[in-house]
């Protein structure tokens, strides 16, 4: 006995230990808090989410003087740098971010691209494999204010500035570059920036971003962003106040960040009068008609005209030209302010953009300034490119067409609102919530999609059908939950290194912020705790465990399983109804001279019949079981005695997490009676749970009706990636 003990002991501990060395997690509790994964509170990001008492962030005010060459595709610059150092560090050097550098044939991107051509290559990416378009910055100079040269080193697509002297806390420096570029073909090379060419006449759509010398971010959580720009993580950027002068060929229209200063030399009369009457139009008004367009698309003077806008405390410059371009705008008010809001296109977009781009551009404004802050800024533009969607302060550059005879299906008009209102969003986050781009995508594009989910709720148009969401509902992130997962990375993970980008970036996080807000937290609790992180930090540089540590601040919600489930590993919901168990309640007093045996019969009796009596339960081991009912009833409350006295049902639910995943468990529960209620139980019912406890538990219900069939998840509010096991009977 004792040796075959020892043996099975050996056994025992072989499994256990071979369990746990599989998967050394197995014994790690899903509640556990993040404090040790989270950076450590200090004087400038403190523990409940909010900006410290000594946060700081520098800025970088900009003057450009840009020419736009028609003729050979490409734009000259000129800028100076106002670069004021708010840090308490004094800075050796700058770093300053040359993203057109990306298309240098000698691009790191370019020598890291993966590929195979074992089933052959097509003429496009045989083309590609040479990398001979003479893309990257052209750097002229880069002086200091007395004209002196700087010393410079350019890394790839970031370029650094020695100083002679340490840029004390509180100075300022100025940086004059002179430089040029050739512009991308957009619709050859990709990009977010670039040209589109028309053959049938010879013209030209330019939507323009990443196209200046830009100052890197040097802030209290990485010191410098010293990530390169390989194309797919995006940009951080300090913020500065921008004075920039656009010259382009005299016939081209204009569109850019910020707001127009001379409009009596590049408007006509006619288009200022227009202008003034969308301020307090209800509906889009025309500023340039499609014929107006049209013959603009004939115009090949040679002469150029000055387009000069100024934009305050943005991150970013985007701007866009073409002859081709239709003008519509609408005002909308913020208290006593008017925001235009305006759509460029060219009439291969006509009508749908005329229908619905400056629509879209309303809703989304008035839905997101609801969620978060009203919209700050006097202009928001969406300029019409074919397959883009890219964003930049006040103006963004969307997809969509129509067809050669001006239709368009369902299809191609709800995925260009779409991309509208995701653009435009984009306002918010990152352009004034800003975010690190390069490091984590989903800080912008999740919580952006998360709120463009939101608007397309609440869009209307002549179909009256619902907007046929891509992303937001849980059951949409499904396929993606339970795919595998060797191809799936956590949504903290740097922007270059995520498998499947937007399901990582944009629906998995969109996801999980709707159902935090529809299922663990309640719109009323996740509305306030969203809103006071929006308006923390506003014009600021947040980090992941600011947002984190200010929607539990703000709704005393305590959240870290949820951030540890749904952002830190790859696991997904799949909880299963193992078994129900149902038995009715039986009251009933023991007769007078029933002994202790036959009251032990009688529970036997009862259970045989799915009835369980709790009194007899308490007097079962008693001499005269009758008086010590009695007895005890008498000492019981008023409450207690009435809850005897009801038709009542325990319906006990066993429940198995599967998946690894941890979800509140709701369950539908249909009666007898053809009746059913919902009863949603918190995620915390798992808190004692663990791979090695099987993850299991069973929760007690308790009714007035006898339950026919229990249902998980019925409404398809949790993702769960396997509903076969979601009911019972099965």
């Amino acid at each position: 006995m004792i040796k075959i003990f020892h043996l099975q002991l050996s056994l025992l501990l072989f499994f256990s230990v071979n369990s746990w060395a599989q998967n050394p997690n197995a014994n790690q509790n899903k509640f556990r808090q993040l404090d040790a994964d989270l950076p450590t509170p200090n004087v400038y990001r403190t523990a409940s989410g909010a900006p410290g008492h000594a946060y700081w962030q520098n800025t970088a005010d900009y003057q450009m003087d840009i020419v736009l060459d028609d003729d050979k595709q490409r734009i000259y610059g000129v800028e100076k740098i106002n670069y004021t150092n708010k840090s308490p560090d004094d800075l050796e050097y700058l770093w300053i971010q040359l993203d057109q550098n990306v298309r240098n044939p000698e691009s790191e991107t370019y020598k890291i691209q993966q590929g195979n051509i074992k089933d052959g290559v097509s003429l496009y990416e045989y083309f590609n494999l040479f990398h001979t378009f003479p893309g990257g910055f052209n750097i002229d100079y880069v002086n200091d204010e007395n004209g002196n040269s700087f010393s410079v080193k350019v890394n790839h697509t970031m370029m650094r500035v020695d100083l002679a002297k340490p840029l004390q806390s509180g100075d300022s420096i100025a940086i004059n570059i002179k430089w040029w570029y050739n512009i991308n073909d957009r619709m050859e090379m990709g990009g977010r920036s670039g040209y589109e060419y028309f053959k049938e006449e010879d013209n030209y759509l330019y939507t323009i971003a990443q196209f200046f010398p830009r100052m890197a971010v040097y802030s209290d959580v990485t010191g410098w962003q010293n990530k390169q720009f390989l194309g797919r993580g995006e940009f951080t950027l300090p913020f500065g106040d921008y004075d920039v002068k656009l010259t382009v060929p005299e016939s081209m229209v204009v569109g850019a960040t910020g707001e127009i200063q001379n409009e009596d030399e590049v408007l006509t009369d006619l288009q200022k009068e227009r202008l003034e009457k969308a301020k307090t139009s209800d509906k889009p008004v025309i500023i340039i008609t499609q014929d107006e367009a049209i013959l603009n698309e004939k115009n090949r003077s040679s002469k150029t005209k000055t387009w000069h806008f100024k934009a305050q405390n943005v991150r970013d410059y985007g701007w866009c030209a073409s002859r081709k371009f239709i003008w519509d705008a609408q005002g909308v008010q913020f208290g006593d302010r008017t925001v235009m809001a305006m759509s460029l296109y060219p009439k291969e977009g006509n009508p749908m953009w005329e229908m619905y781009s400056t629509k879209a551009i309303v809703l989304t404004l008035q839905t997101y300034s609801k969620f978060t802050f009203d919209y700050p800024y006097p202009v928001a533009y969406s300029i019409n490119g074919k397959s883009i969607g890219m964003e930049y302060p006040m103006i963004c550059f969307n997809g969509g067409r129509t067809d050669k005879e001006g239709k368009f299906t369902d299809n191609v008009k709800y995925r260009t609102i779409l991309v509208i209102i995701h653009e435009v969003g984009h306002n918010y986050f990152p352009m004034i919530i800003n975010s690190d781009e390069r490091q984590w995508t989903w800080m912008d594009e999740g919580l952006n999609t998360f709120l463009q989910y939101q608007t397309e709720r609440v869009w209307t148009d002549e179909s009256g059908k619902p907007f046929p969401s891509r992303r937001g509902p849980a059951k949409l992130i499904v396929p993606y939950m339970k795919g595998d997962k060797r191809y799936i990375s956590p949504i903290m993970t740097n922007s270059e290194s995520i498998f499947q980008f937007g399901n990582n970036a944009y629906g998995k996080p969109c996801t999980a912020l709707n159902i935090l807000r529809e299922t663990v937290m309640g719109p009323e609790l996740f509305d306030y705790a969203f809103k006071i992180y929006a308006n923390r930090w506003k014009f600021k540089h947040p980090s992941p465990a600011d947002f984190f540590r200010t929607m539990e601040d703000a709704s005393s919600v305590d959240l870290d399983w949820f951030w540890n489930g749904w952002f830190y590993t790859t696991d997904h919901c799949d909880i299963a109804i193992t078994g129900v168990h149902q038995l009715k309640v039986d009251n009933q007093r023991p007769a007078d001279g029933t002994t202790k045996k036959s009251n032990q019969k009688n529970i036997k009796k009862l259970a045989k019949q799915n009835k369980v009596n709790p009194m007899l339960q308490a007097v079962k081991s008693a001499e005269n079981p009758a008086k010590a009912f009695d007895k005890i009833k008498a000492n019981l409350t008023d409450i207690r005695k009435e809850i005897l006295d009801k038709e009542v049902y325990l319906c006990q639910v066993d429940l198995k997490m599967i998946g690894g995943l941890v979800m509140p468990v709701i369950l539908k529960l249909e009666y007898e009676d053809g009746s059913s209620e919902e009863v949603r139980i918190p995620a915390e019912i798992w808190k004692m749970q663990n791979e090695l406890l099987e993850n299991s538990v069973s929760k007690v219900l308790v009714t007035n009706k006898s339950v026919k069939k229990v249902v998980l998840d019925p409404n398809l509010e949790t993702a769960d990636t396997d509903v076969s096991n979601n009911a019972w009977p099965r």
